[in-house]
């Protein structure tokens, strides 16, 4: 299938996940590196035992000697993961679905992704095809198309999450390793039936932006024409890599864009979004301090750095499980979001220069974008003085530079390497300002 990626998606830049499940009732996974990392030096059965993830606490739970496994006997001795099921369902009358989309728009988001189903197997909107074991796994609030409804009422995309690869209601626990994950995703008829079912139901009611598949699908599903059926509905949608990860990457079977989890890392020639938790975790852990979550400076300086490398940046969000959100995630998002407010003509709609990074002659990390013709050089940190020397960038004679959030042009000359800007004084301290270079060569040296 031959598709151009829909401009929206590349000018987007930073969007909202957000991964609200039952296992947000508990709220317990051991805080550490990502699974990412503790599956390289530890192997697959220290991650899948340790996992920071407390949206898999099912699975983890039925690792026994895991540490969620300690956790649980010690605090609900053999209290089922149906309780905390019923609890969930249970307090999503009090959810509020502004508060949410109105937090968001505040952060400087320009799309959001719901998480619909999880790997449990409990569904967030009253679908027509109820769960074949567990008929009360699902929200009899539509919980999807509230939301849907309060985000684009804010001018931002909404699109869905759902696992095809992973419903432990069809079986696979425990999983402990890697080949147990894969054996873990179902083929049957009756499950390609039904996850079919639920994908074109989300299509056809909420017609989300983005399609984000997770784990896998049954091999027997005809993904081009599921993703013919979703284009005619959405044209302008985006389906992620990880229905079929191995043939979707290798150009079997399109994908508009990858998806690294806990990672920067991009692949030559695809676009690609990077999604991680502001902590280590996408559910909700009580067991994270505020120490454990990312600070507005690294957040804004991760944005910084994706953007320039042509990524998106899906940021995940968790709420607790009656649906309060945090305020140690809202405080970080916020401050990202303000300075967004200054700085997001430098980032929204953006296109990566040929040189992504840099630094100034005082060693302060620059990262570049380009937007029209100018040229933004967003400096990671706070100058030391009122000046900074770019040493990478040339302009022509009649550019004009401005630090984004002040109207007037700055005073700048060449120096022996690059330019110098001079600013109105010394910035405030903060995670990075921008400098834009309008009608600038963009030649580096």
């Amino acid at each position: 299938m031959e598709r151009a990626l829909p401009e929206w998606f590349d000018d987007a830049k930073f969007g909202i996940f957000v991964h609200w499940t039952a296992a947000a009732v508990p709220a317990f996974a051991p805080v550490g590196a990502s699974e990412f990392d503790l599956t390289s030096p530890e192997g697959w059965a220290q991650a899948m035992g340790e996992s920071p993830y407390v949206e898999w606490y099912q699975n983890s739970l039925a690792i026994e000697g895991s540490p969620v496994h300690s956790h649980h006997k010690a605090t609900y001795g053999d209290l089922p993961y149906d309780a905390f099921v019923e609890e969930f369902l249970g307090g999503i009358r009090g959810w509020d679905p502004d508060v949410w989309a109105d937090l968001f728009a505040a952060s400087g988001a320009r799309y959001v992704v719901l998480v619909t189903k999880h790997h449990d197997g409990v569904a967030l909107w009253p679908s027509a095809h109820r769960n074949p074991f567990k008929a009360r796994w699902q929200s009899e609030r539509d919980v999807v198309g509230e939301l849907a409804a309060a985000v684009r009422a804010r001018g931002m995309r909404f699109g869905t999450y759902y696992s095809g690869g992973l419903d432990w209601t069809f079986g696979g626990l425990p999983m402990r390793d890697l080949k147990g994950l894969i054996a873990a995703i179902p083929q049957t008829p009756e499950y390609l039936a039904y996850v079919d079912a639920h994908w074109r139901e989300l299509i056809e009611r909420y017609e989300p932006c983005v399609l984000w598949n997770d784990i896998g699908y049954p091999a027997a599903a005809d993904l081009p024409e599921l993703f013919e059926h979703y284009y005619d509905r959405v044209p302008d949608g985006v389906v992620n890599n990880r229905f079929d990860i191995i043939r979707q990457t290798g150009g079997m079977i399109h994908a508009d864009f990858i998806t690294p989890e806990y990672s920067t890392d991009a692949a030559p020639g695809w676009k690609w979004e990077s999604t991680r938790g502001i902590g280590s975790s996408f559910g909700y852990n009580r067991e994270e301090s505020p120490d454990s979550y990312l600070g507005v400076d690294e957040l804004v300086r991760l944005v910084a750095d994706v953007v320039a490398r042509g990524g998106n940046l899906l940021l995940n969000v968790g709420p607790a499980g009656d649906g309060t959100i945090p305020l140690v995630q809202a405080e970080r998002v916020l401050g990202l979001g303000w300075w967004l407010r200054t700085n997001g003509d430098a980032i929204y709609g953006s296109r990566p220069w040929h040189r992504t990074d840099g630094a100034t002659a005082d060693g302060l990390p620059v990262r570049y974008t380009v937007t029209g013709d100018a040229l933004n050089a967003i400096v990671l940190g706070t100058p030391s003085g009122n000046t900074v020397v770019l040493p990478d960038v040339e302009v022509k004679d009649d550019a004009t530079v401005e630090l984004l959030g002040q109207g007037a042009p700055l005073v700048w000359r060449r120096a022996s390497t690059g330019v110098e800007v001079e600013l109105r004084g010394r910035p405030p301290t903060g995670p990075a300002i921008t400098l834009r270079f309008a009608s600038a060569d963009r030649l580096s040296r």
